[in-house]
């Protein structure tokens, strides 16, 4: 009999962000705006760094698949939103259930592992520039994305392999708007002492270590830009960093509460409310951010406007 009931559940209904009806449709206006400035954005940064000579370097290498990332991102979780929006609830098959989790993680480590790649470039750029063109080839530029994606893989394995061995025989119905781990555990009726510690230690470490990385580079060009004397290489040096650490900021300040601070410690609410925040606002205002505060993004732009102008 408990095998037959282990088995009994093979999708699962999330419960979306609310129940009335007339918010759902406002908030389906809203973030179906949101999900379109999101793709137009980041595909727009990506064709601009393509086709404009002057951002051939690796700064704009690594924002190109940051841009990418963003799309993948927001793809795995915007549109079974909205679907959600549409409904009183949305149900989701266990396989499907599963992918989108593997999907969200995979991009939202890899994420992590790039705003560290590029922070390590900044660091770079302004406290070894005779030294930059070696330090930042372009094998090197390859291997640091390769490996932010590989660590979102496997990442995504941890989560994975983990929920492949719990049993949902219980309600299947998931207090969110997409398939996050936390509530998919919730209706598990599997030990899960150990299953629920392992992608925890899993993604703090990722969290602590590319943090590590960020402060120390961060500590390191602080440092650099106060011993210069113009006050003209200061200005230059601390705009080149001021897009990432604003992107730094939001994207660290959101996961830590969510990965780190203890679950006692914030309502189903909450985790919701963050949860919007770094999977489907961060990925539109990132293009907004590297644009609006980049002379480089801006002069290019400007440059293939008025090139479609005159031709």
């Amino acid at each position: 009999m408990a095998g037959r009931n282990q088995s009994t559940v093979t999708e699962f209904i999330l419960l979306g962000l609310t129940g009335d009806a007339t918010l759902r449709a406002i908030l389906f206006m809203t973030f179906l705006g949101i999900y379109v400035v999101t793709l137009m954005g980041n595909i727009s940064i990506i064709l601009l760094i393509r086709v404009s000579s002057k951002l051939y370097t690796p700064m704009y290498f690594f924002l190109g698949h940051l841009a990418a990332v963003d799309i993948g991102y927001s793809s795995s979780v915007t549109p079974v939103m909205l679907g959600g929006f549409l409904a009183d609830f949305y149900t989701m098959p266990l396989v499907s259930c599963i992918a989108q989790l593997c999907s969200v993680v995979t991009f939202g480590t890899t994420e992590c592992f790039l705003l560290a790649a590029m922070a390590y470039d900044r660091y770079v750029a302004v406290c070894s520039p005779l030294l930059y063109s070696g330090k930042m080839s372009d094998n090197v530029c390859i291997l640091l994305v390769v490996a932010s994606y590989i660590g979102g893989c496997v990442n995504a394995w941890t989560f994975t392999s983990c929920l492949l061995n719990v049993h949902f025989c219980g309600p299947n119905q998931i207090d969110h708007f997409f398939c996050d781990f936390s509530p998919l555990l919730k209706l598990s009726c599997s030990d899960i002492s150990v299953i629920q510690i392992i992608p925890s230690v899993s993604s703090g470490s990722i969290i602590v270590v590319t943090m590590l990385v960020i402060v120390i580079s961060y500590v390191q060009i602080v440092s650099t830009i106060l011993r210069m004397n113009s006050r003209e290489g200061k200005h230059k040096a601390f705009s080149t960093c001021t897009s990432h650490l604003t992107a730094v900021t939001l994207y660290y300040g959101t996961i830590t509460f969510i990965y780190a601070m203890p679950k006692s410690s914030y309502s189903m609410n909450q985790n919701k409310m963050v949860s919007v925040i770094y999977t489907v606002i961060i990925p539109m205002l990132n293009p907004l951010i590297y644009s609006l505060r980049n002379k480089d993004v801006k002069e290019a732009l400007r440059k293939v406007v008025d090139r479609k102008k005159f031709s």
